[in-house]
């Protein structure tokens, strides 16, 4: 095996209490924290000991079940606005959805998160799931899967125009001649387009790092041509090792179509490991937390995800024959297919599902000791089946402060992962490039 010379790229996903929905019940974790600023900053800091390239933060617009697990969120980009003023290297990255705002509202609010963070922002750019969000506006219905996409371009055009509509120049704050912005350097876009338009120019000067990093996630074929025109990091649900380089080929396959370098776009798979000192005492803190998840609310989880009732079903044994559920949804086509595959594959039972859904909806899982996780990233890395991981800690904080202890300097040890920041914006950790205006390109103005 020919090894990469350059680093793998690490992302932590603080999500609620942790990864694991029965976290909350476990006596290491609070839910109530999870409306804290403090909650955040501690798990923020903890990842950039670790030496992170980013931590990420989940947006959904709709609240349920909320009697009988966490749920509600913090705004995301409200609150890594304040994690920034207490990080200084960690990239911050937010959850938007192109449904449910409009790009002249979201190119301001990331512009200003990374001003403040002083280039450490990044958008990971969504499209919702669900009737439920659509209904929370005003709307009776999503938008369809497909139309969904085609819309999300169109507002990415129209957000990175306005992003554009400053010149990386434009402020000179002249006080002698009474000029606080070069003539010209200041532009309306004037953007008509099929959904979205806008005049501009944005009310916030161009970012530090031209644009927040863009980050996209989905593995359905519609997913997988909106990474490779829009993406720069790419975050999917992979189940196995061939599943995941077929996964990055086909990714990479497209973006050599849209004209774009290799080196352009960055593959992450999310990944909730269980770890301890010993196998033994990982798959004992793994078999706990599994526990907390009763036989009904397995079940219940997997009929809810496929939107197909399997209560009638015997609980223990197989998923039976389905139809194309996936082709049917208007909602994760990938993620639905992925898990209906994945319990043929390991001839789970229905319930064994429900509680692997649980565990990381749909994500890896690992459960043993940090030298036999790194032996799992190492050969995924090198094998070009990813260029990192997204880190989904099923504990908070206390699973992030274990994969700081125990992982990251096995990494470190074997050349895998930095020792220190070489840089100070989230573009310079994860080796991308700072894009230059396109607006005034298009105008002939650099």
């Amino acid at each position: 095996m020919k090894k990469r010379q350059d680093k793998l790229r690490l992302g932590a996903f603080i999500y609620y209490s942790g990864h694991h929905s029965a976290s909350w019940r476990h006596p290491s974790a609070n839910g109530k924290d999870i409306f804290s600023v403090d909650y955040y900053i501690k798990a923020a800091q903890i990842a950039e000991r670790g030496k992170f390239d980013m931590m990420f933060l989940a947006d959904y617009l709709y609240l349920s079940g909320v009697e009988t697990t966490t749920a509600g969120m913090l705004d995301p980009v409200t609150l890594l606005s304040a994690i920034a003023t207490h990080t200084s290297k960690l990239g911050l990255t937010a959850t938007g959805s192109t449904t449910y705002n409009e790009p002249f509202h979201l190119a301001r609010r990331y512009a200003t998160l990374d001003h403040i963070s002083k280039g450490r922002a990044a958008w990971n750019i969504v499209t919702s799931q669900h009737d439920i969000e659509a209904q929370n506006f005003g709307r009776q219905q999503h938008p369809e899967h497909s139309l969904r996409y085609q819309m999300a371009e169109e507002y990415v055009d129209v957000t990175r125009e306005l992003w554009d509509s400053w010149r990386d120049d434009a402020l000179v704050n002249d006080k002698e001649n009474g000029i606080f912005t070069q003539p010209g350097a200041v532009r309306e876009i004037h953007y008509n387009g099929q959904w979205y338009s806008s005049r501009g120019p944005l009310n916030v000067p161009r970012p530090p790092q031209g644009y927040p990093v863009l980050v996209v996630a989905g593995a359905s074929q519609a997913g997988i041509n909106f990474a490779a025109k829009t993406g720069e990091v790419v975050f999917t649900a992979q189940q196995s090792l061939e599943g995941a380089k077929a996964f990055y080929q086909a990714v990479h396959e497209q973006v050599k179509k849209e004209g774009r370098h290799k080196d352009s776009i960055k593959i992450m798979p999310g990944i909730s490991p269980v770890l301890a000192p010993t196998e033994e005492e990982a798959w004992v803190k793994y078999e706990e937390l599994n526990s907390l998840v009763s036989e009904e609310d397995a079940v219940a989880v997997v009929s809810h995800f496929l939107n197909y009732d399997l209560s009638t079903y015997p609980a223990h044994g197989p998923l039976p024959e389905l139809p194309d559920l996936a082709g049917a949804s208007n909602a994760m086509k990938s993620r639905i297919q992925l898990f209906i595959d994945t319990a043929r594959a390991e001839n789970l039972t229905i319930v064994e599902l429900g509680r692997k859904m649980h565990g990381a909806r749909g994500h890896l899982e690992f459960v043993g000791t940090p030298e036999q996780f790194v032996d799992l990233v190492e050969q995924w890395f090198h094998e070009y089946a990813c260029d990192g991981f997204n880190i989904m800690p099923p504990i908070l904080p206390a699973d992030l402060e274990t994969f700081v202890e125990l992982a990251i300097p096995v990494l470190q040890e074997r050349g895998l992962f930095r020792k220190e920041y070489e840089g100070t914006t989230l573009r310079e950790h994860l080796g991308l490039e700072r894009p230059a205006p396109a607006h005034f390109k298009k105008s002939g103005v650099v």
